[in-house]
Order: C-alpha cells, then structure tokens, then sequence
C-alpha cells in the first residue's frame, strides 16, 4: 500500500538529483525498445523477426539468432551492463553465492571459484584476469533500471515470471560445461564477442537443469559468433557451451530466462485440487467413499476404471463451468513479480485529482499489474490484487526488487516476520460483474456500473481511488 504524503513525497536533494541523473542519461542513450506496453517491447526485442513469426516457427521448437550488425542496438546493450559496472556494485556490498558466482569449466565440469563472505572487487578482478574465471551476477534486474524496465515488460508480456544473469567471461576461457536448462532463454550480447554452440535436445522442453557429457552430445546442430547488438533464443532443453575466443578481451552477455515451470503438467498439478474441491460440493460421487483397503493395497489397477470415470467427470463439469479458481501459481506470480518502473514519476502512487462520483468517468491504472480473483474460501470474496504499491516507482533500491527472483528465506516476510500477502482489495463476489467492467474498459462512467445502488457503484470507485487503482478523467 502506498503509504500517503510519506517517502516518495518527501523526495530529498540526493533522490532528486539521482532522477535528473537517471532522465540525463536515458535522454543521452538512444533506446531501441519501445516501452509504450508489453507487446511493444517484446516486437522490438525480437526485431526485425515478427511476432507471428517467432511464435509460429521457434518459440519452444527450435533456436533463433538475430545478427543485427547496428551501432544503435549496440550501444543501448551496453548500457543495460557492463564489466565497468562491477567496481561501483561491489562497494554496495555484494556476497558470493549469493550475488556473483566465480567458476570456469575445467575438464567438461563446473568448478566454482567463490570465497567466503563479501566480494572484493580486487580480488573478484584477480581472479578473472588470472585464474580466466567467468563472473556471473545474478539478477543485475536489482541494480540497472533499464533491465528492471525490460523484465517488468515482459512479466507483463508472458504472464510468468522473468529473470536474468550477466556472464563476463575472460577470452580463451570457459565458464559453463555444456549443459541445458528449464527456462526459455534470451540471449542479449553487450560487450566484445562469444563462441556459441548447440546441441539437439537429450530431453525436450526440459522441466530440470542438466550437464551433458561431450561423447553425449554429438555434433553442434549450430555454431556461431554473437557480437554486441546481437540476440539468441533457445527454448528449454536445448544443450548449449559458449567460449570467449582469443583476441577478444572478454565477453559480457545477458541472459534473460522465462516459463520456469510454466508448463502445462504444472498448472494441472496448481489447479486440478481446486476443481476437485469446488466439484466435490456438487457432485455425490466424488463424496462416496474410496474401496475398502484401496490404501493397503500395492497394485490399484481395480480402481483406475472408477478413477478414470470420475476424472471424466470433472472435464465434463470444467467444460460446462468454465470456471478456473484461485491458484497458488497465480499467488506466487503476484507476489513476486517486479512492480512498474516509473522511475521518478510517482505522482501515481498516491491518491489525487478529484474523488470519484456517480457521475465520474474513470479508468484503471497499472492494467498490465492488476488481477482479479475469486477465492475458493468460506466467504466466496472477489479481490482485485496487485503487487505491493510501496516499492512502486523507486531507483532499484525498493525492497521488491532487491529480492526479485532471489530465492531468499524472507523474500515473503514482511517486516513483522509475517507471511507477505498479495495487496489489493476483498469484495463481495456481487461486484465481480463491476470489477471486471473496469478491468475490461479503456474508460466507464461509475453509474454505468452493473451494481444495485449508486451507493454501492461509488463506494466501489472510491476504494479503488483510494488505492490508485483507478483514476477520475
């Protein structure tokens, strides 16, 4: 929740002079992304392959490398991170394991190289310059706003969480065996060059990370070199190695990684209990009881057919219903998903202008980051949620984006140690019809709302007003 006339209308000197900084410097880097929404940015990303195209004919199929050779695309790369940037972040305080990871690929193994605590950038240097060590940093999303600006997009864009990591790897070195991971992957060049290869897939639209042998592996099915400006997608499952050539002093990419079990069989095993829950209040035969030492035994092949029946039975009434419930997916997706990045822009997040009334016309903010729900509690309540407004609009220090994808024991404990919830407002399941008018609508007139009284319709507005989820035009 925003907290009103608090930290962001309090701006000091030093945060004000961070934002004239910030605008400076976005004014002086020519930006080839349009963030104007999510399906902008991502068209621009993959440029000048069309979204039909990519979805069409690689997305989870097969590997795409975009070779642009433009100065434009280049230069805006190299500001989203580079070797430069690490001096300034190691003086934040960064940890190994935790923040940078030391390693190099010795024998067809990953060898890490951490020490213990806190990074020192001497010897993070020393390490990379003599012992041809590879850094990766993790989530440089908390640190550049630019990537946070990106990543937030494409949250927006796939519906799924998104996160990334740098790898600046020493030339004639190797950081990572070959291998393949369990998210789609995009590959952004930033500086000097890097050797690719990949393989077929072992294991296709795998759900794991694995390392593969070299005997294992075969041939490379592609080999190439990616330079700045350059981009390459893969989907999960496909077996890559990359090497810094010689002559090339190092190399830094990006790896923007997506659909971590997002698959299909996971959102069966998130939303199947749900349905059985709701159907079972209905439906007698889902309430009769199981056979008479089912449990005991250690073959149920008697039971399948029954199984099989009642599992027909909740396609059927899925079909008819067309109803999908609260999940704990959708939960975590909100909870952890990056807030917009509005830079110094926060007048947003604080309640203005004029109250709405009967006859106001308003509509939503931040569309791409609000959800409504209807939970499968004992109140049967809609809720209209997003992620926690307070973090919204900072310099990559608000507390959601440090910890954004981090994995942290506390990245869902508030400040009381108690369990983090989705923010948002709880409803009676009456408004849901209003709800989603609003949610649906680029604009609407409160008394058009589908509620009984203008009472109701404005103590809707207001709440919603009060939480900046709405705006009076």
């Amino acid at each position: 929740m925003p907290k009103k006339g608090g930290k962001h209308a309090e701006m000091g000197r030093e945060t004000q002079a961070q934002c004239k900084r910030a605008k400076l410097e976005a004014a002086c880097s020519p930006s080839v992304m349009n963030f104007e929404n999510p399906d902008s940015l991502f068209r621009s990303l993959i440029s000048p392959i069309k979204e039909e195209v990519f979805f069409r004919e690689y997305w989870e199929q097969k590997p795409l490398l975009i070779q642009r050779n433009d100065p434009l695309v280049a230069a805006y790369y190299l500001s989203l991170f580079q070797l430069s940037d690490l001096k300034e972040l190691c003086s934040q305080g960064l940890y190994y394991g935790r923040d940078v990871n030391i390693c190099r690929c010795v024998n067809g193994k990953k060898k890490v190289l951490n020490k213990e605590g806190k990074v020192n950038y001497l010897q993070l240097k020393k390490d990379f310059d003599q012992k041809k060590a590879t850094i990766q940093f993790h989530q440089p999303q908390r640190f550049k706003e630019e990537l946070w600006k990106i990543q937030e997009k494409l949250e927006c864009y796939f519906g799924s969480l998104v996160g990334s990591n740098v790898y600046i790897t020493p030339q004639g070195s190797q950081g990572l065996p070959p291998h393949y991971d369990d998210v789609e992957v995009f590959i952004l060049q930033l500086e000097g060059e890097k050797h690719w290869r990949l393989y077929k897939p072992t294991v296709h639209l795998a759900r794991e990370y694995n390392v593969e042998s070299e005997d294992r592996i075969g041939n490379p099915t592609h080999e190439f070199i990616l330079k700045p400006g350059d981009l390459l997608y893969f989907p999960r499952g496909t077996i890559h190695q990359a090497d810094t050539p010689l002559g090339t002093s190092y190399s830094t990419h990006v790896t923007i990684s997506t659909y971590q079990n997002n698959s299909w069989g996971d959102f069966l095993l998130d939303a199947i209990p749900g349905i059985v829950f709701d159907a079972a209040k209905d439906d007698v035969a889902l309430r009769t009881s199981i056979p008479r030492q089912l449990l005991l035994q250690v073959n149920g092949a008697d039971s399948t057919k029954q199984l099989s029946s009642l599992l027909r039975r909740l396609a059927d009434r899925l079909e008819r219903t067309g109803e999908l419930r609260w999940s704990d997916m959708k939960k975590d997706f909100i909870v952890h998903r990056l807030p917009p990045c509005l830079g110094c822009d926060s007048d947003s997040l604080t309640p203005g202008g004029k109250l709405p009334k009967i006859d106001s016309k308003i509509r939503l903010q931040f569309r791409d980051h609000a959800l409504i729900t209807v939970e499968p509690d004992q109140e049967n309540a809609v809720s209209i949620k997003k992620p926690p407004l307070y973090a919204w609009g900072g310099l990559g220090s608000a507390r959601c984006v440090e910890t954004h994808m981090m994995g942290t024991e506390d990245d869902t404990a508030s400040e009381d140690g108690t369990s983090q919830q989705t923010h948002g407002l709880r409803f009676p399941l009456s408004h849901l019809d209003a709800l989603k008018q609003i949610w649906s609508s680029s604009t609407i007139n409160v008394k058009e709302l589908n509620l009984t009284s203008d009472e109701e319709k404005e103590n809707l507005a207001l709440s919603l007003w009060t939480e900046c989820l709405i705006e009076v035009i």
